[in-house]
Order: C-alpha cells, then sequence, then structure tokens
C-alpha cells in the first residue's frame, strides 16, 4: 500500500454565479439549495462504493473545490471527510483543502474545520478593487476578504492560499499593482494569479474584444509585473500561474502537472487511475438519482496509451518551472525527443526556453506563449514517432520513473484513525 492518491471533492453549489465563471453550478437564486441535501447523501455513498479502490492506497491530499465549498456549510464538508477517513487510508499529514469565498464563513465554522482535519484554504478574492468585484459579480469587498483571511489564521490556519486575477473590465496596470500590493500585505503562503478568460455563456461575454478589456499586449505587462513583483515579496514561481513560499506549493495540484493518480467524487468530477481518465455527469440531479439506484455516471473515459502519457509529460510538466528532462523522458517513455530539443533549442535563441541543471524551462516569458509552443513541441513529438517503431511499448520503464522529479526519503506515516506506517516515501 505505497501507492499515493489525491482526493477531488466536487461541490457544485453557490449563493451565486460569478459574471466570468463556466464551470456547471447552481447557485441559490436557482433553487439549487433544495439539491443539497441529496447531493450529500448521494456523495458520500459514492465514497462508500469505491471503498475497495481505496483500500490499495494513501490518500495524502484531499481537495474540496466547486462551486463554493464554505457555501456548501462545514458540517457537511465534514461529513464528507469523516467518510473519506472511514473508507480510505488519509495520512494525518495529508494536505486538505478547502475551497472559501470571503465572508462566506464565520470563524466558529473555521474552527471546526481546522479541529476536523483540514489545515489548508484557497480563498477567491480576485482583485482589491470592490467596483471590479462588484462588476465580477462577486458578493464581498476587499475588506471582507481580508477579514476572512484575518479570522482563518486566527482559527490555526497556517497554509493559506489566494486566487487574483488580471486583464479584468477596466483593470489598468495602477490597479493591477495596487493588487498584488495588498495581497502580498497579506502574507499568505501562495498565490494563484490567474489570467481573465471570457467564456461564451458568461455575464461577462457582452465584454468580449470591448475596450474596456485590456489588451494582449497589457495583460502580458500585467503578467510579467506579477512574476517580478511576487518574487521581491518572497514567492517563487513554480507552476504557469501559481506561486508560493517555499515549502507552500499545492500538493494537489502538483499531482495534475506531476501526472500522479487522483480520484474525484461528485458530480463532473475528473479522475486519473491506472492510465485510465475518466468523469462523471455533471448534472446535479442525474448524479444524485443515478448513484441513488446504484447506476454509472461515468459520462466519458479514455483509457490513455504510453505515447499519449509521453505527450501529457511535454504538456503539463512544461507548466511548471521543474520543466523537462531528456533523460527522464527516455527512462520513462523510451522515447527520444531529438526533434522536441530542436524546437526548444530554437526558443532558447528568442527568449522562451532556458536550460539549467539538465532540465528545459519555459522564461516568464515563455510561460506567456506557452499554449502555442507546447502545441509546436506535440506536433514534433508526433513527427518524430513516425520515424521508429514503438520503442514506448517496451516493459523495461519502471514504475516509479516518473517520481524521479523528486528526491525521496522513507519516514513514518500515520492515519486518521490511530494506525502508523512504516517506511513510506515522502518529498523532501
Amino acid at each position: 500500500m505505497e501507492k499515493k492518491v489525491g482526493i477531488y471533492v466536487h461541490i457544485p453549489f453557490c449563493k451565486s454565479k460569478c459574471a466570468y465563471c463556466n464551470f456547471y453550478s447552481l447557485s441559490s437564486f436557482k433553487g439549487g439549495d433544495k439539491l443539497i441535501p441529496d447531493y450529500q447523501t448521494a456523495v458520500i455513498k459514492h465514497i462508500e462504493e469505491y471503498a475497495a479502490q481505496l483500500d490499495g492506497y494513501l490518500i495524502d491530499t484531499v481537495y474540496f473545490g466547486g462551486g463554493t465549498p464554505s457555501y456548501y456549510g462545514t458540517s457537511r464538508l465534514i461529513n464528507i471527510l469523516s467518510a473519506l477517513k472511514n473508507n480510505g487510508h488519509v495520512l494525518l499529514d495529508s494536505e486538505i483543502t478547502a475551497e472559501v469565498n470571503p465572508g462566506s464563513i464565520s470563524r466558529e465554522e473555521l474552527i471546526k474545520l481546522r479541529r476536523a482535519g483540514f489545515n489548508r484554504l484557497s480563498i477567491g478574492i480576485q482583485c482589491a478593487d470592490n467596483t471590479t468585484l462588484n462588476t465580477l459579480g462577486r458578493t464581498h469587498t476587499f475588506e471582507d476578504a481580508e477579514s476572512t483571511f484575518n479570522e482563518a489564521r486566527r482559527a490555526g490556519f497556517k497554509n493559506i492560499s489566494v486566487d487574483i486575477i488580471f486583464g479584468l473590465p477596466s483593470q489598468d496596470k495602477d490597479s493591477w499593482a495596487q493588487t498584488i500590493q495588498r495581497i502580498a500585505g497579506l502574507k499568505a503562503e501562495h498565490i494563484s494569479c490567474y489570467s481573465l478568460k471570457i467564456e461564451e455563456g458568461t455575464e461577462l461575454y457582452t465584454f468580449k474584444d470591448s475596450p474596456f478589456i485590456p489588451d494582449d499586449d497589457t495583460q502580458a505587462d500585467m503578467y510579467l509585473y506579477a512574476v517580478d513583483m511576487l518574487a521581491r515579496f518572497g514567492y517563487r514561481q513554480y507552476e504557469i500561474s501559481n506561486f508560493a513560499r517555499r515549502g507552500f506549493e499545492s500538493k494537489h495540484n502538483m499531482k495534475y502537472w506531476l501526472g500522479e493518480e487522483y480520484i474525484g467524487f461528485g458530480s463532473g468530477a475528473h479522475s486519473y487511475v491506472g492510465q485510465c481518465r475518466y468523469s462523471f455527469t455533471e448534472d446535479v440531479e442525474e448524479y444524485i438519482e443515478q448513484v441513488g439506484l446504484g447506476r454509472t455516471i461515468v459520462e466519458h473515459d479514455e483509457q490513455m496509451s504510453d505515447f499519449e502519457n509521453a505527450g501529457e509529460y511535454l504538456m503539463l510538466r512544461l507548466r511548471t518551472t521543474h520543466g523537462i528532462s531528456e533523460d527522464e523522458y527516455y527512462n520513462i517513455y523510451r522515447l527520444k525527443m531529438d526533434f522536441v530539443l530542436e524546437l526548444l533549442k530554437k526558443y532558447e535563441q528568442s527568449g522562451w526556453t532556458y536550460y539549467k541543471e539538465g532540465r528545459w524551462k519555459f522564461t516568464p516569458v515563455g510561460f506567456l506563449l506557452s499554449n502555442m509552443l507546447i502545441g509546436e513541441l506535440l506536433d514534433a513529438q508526433t513527427r518524430q514517432r513516425t520515424q521508429i517503431s514503438k520503442p514506448w511499448q517496451t516493459e523495461s520503464a519502471g514504475e516509479d520513473a516518473q517520481m524521479t522529479l523528486f528526491d525521496k526519503r522513507p519516514v513514518a506515516a500515520g492515519l486518521f484513525g490511530g494506525r502508523r506506517l512504516i517506511g513510506r516515501n515522502e518529498f523532501s
């Protein structure tokens, strides 16, 4: 039982829908709340049905995302976590995260979460300008965000992440600089910094191609400013959009970027287990009904080939500042990357990549162009595939080869319930 897995629990309920949100969720204004009790029952039953599969893993990360988990109710979140502890092997030092909206949770509720084992919060602040927050449909002010953050500290949370967005309507470089400064002043352990994406079907879509939206050059300047200033404030960039004080990188999100296994519960949740990707139906009512009847809720599934996993190695690990290694790539997939290397060297001349200590990485400017550049690298990988006869089908790639991004050391680990395991591998 040495294999580790992350657990994601989707909570698709919100008080109100944000103007930029394209995720499936139900707001209280549209009657979503009436489904919450039945959804809670379905998620717990779903977890119980997976007990046999969970038994083969150590659960080292749990992430409650949404939606707005804090709106869903702390007692319900705690009961779901208890179901995971009862049906799986949740490590005592597991990273357990809940997403929180400012003003949606009290200190008493935060204390309950902390006592139940939650040790990390992700607070969606988005920006420091109250007028812009109102435009986005956010139900809080920046002062509410400061209050929630401070209450979380008083409740004992020592690992807090905050989300911010650039490229917002009427946002200029000065207001973005103010957001960076005020967010840094909170002294969170982790900051996620995202570019606004205007998706069809959202309220904000009316702003698409509007002069009120900062143009591409301005958004690029905003991103590079954030990279520079956050570094000055002590936040190390470790992924395109994520910055952390040393040792506070999101362990759960790193599972996605390193191609590690994770299991999702709840409507629309995704999983990656045994080289198979699958997701459940997004429709909450259908999810509740099918789980209750013991029927399948899988909406999409795909068995990943070794070559597809090799492509994801390039795509996902180049999102991180750890980058990719020619030797590591060959050891895992028994594939050469000559065509990929040619492009990486070409990008280096343009200032988009650099080579350090055996690894290729994007520069901050390269991250800005990463969608295009990674697409070209994947095309190069496919071209090289046609030159040779399926060497990725050899059996010599070790099962643990993909773990070589980090040195590991054996430590003792405890489980909820008082059990103790010896010889667990932990990242140093």
